[in-house]
């Protein structure tokens, strides 16, 4: 079986980062109240953020705990399906 876990955890972080700035951006030019975009961005954070800390957790556990190589992959899906969203939105809305 291939280890993904140290891509998930690289990837994870940069996109991160990108809902931070998408975050701070809609907050700094008062756009996050006429749309749900931050909101489904702090979403994909939260997810984003889940994948990192299993992606973590499954390297140092060196593949004894399975369940959180699985958890990392499927976190991070969601949250980036998530980030994309919230770009849409944030495209279409504004």
């Amino acid at each position: 079986m291939q280890q993904r876990h140290p891509h998930i955890l690289n990837a994870s972080t940069n996109l991160l980062a990108i809902c931070f700035i998408i975050i701070g951006g809609l907050k700094f030019s008062d756009l996050d109240a006429k749309s749900y975009a931050d909101e489904v961005a702090w979403a994909a954070t939260t997810l984003l953020f889940l994948s990192t800390l299993s992606s973590y957790l499954a390297i140092r556990s060196d593949g004894t705990r399975p369940w959180l190589s699985d958890l990392a992959e499927w976190s991070f899906l969601s949250g980036l399906f998530a980030l994309i969203g919230s770009v849409l939105i944030a495209a279409t809305s504004l």
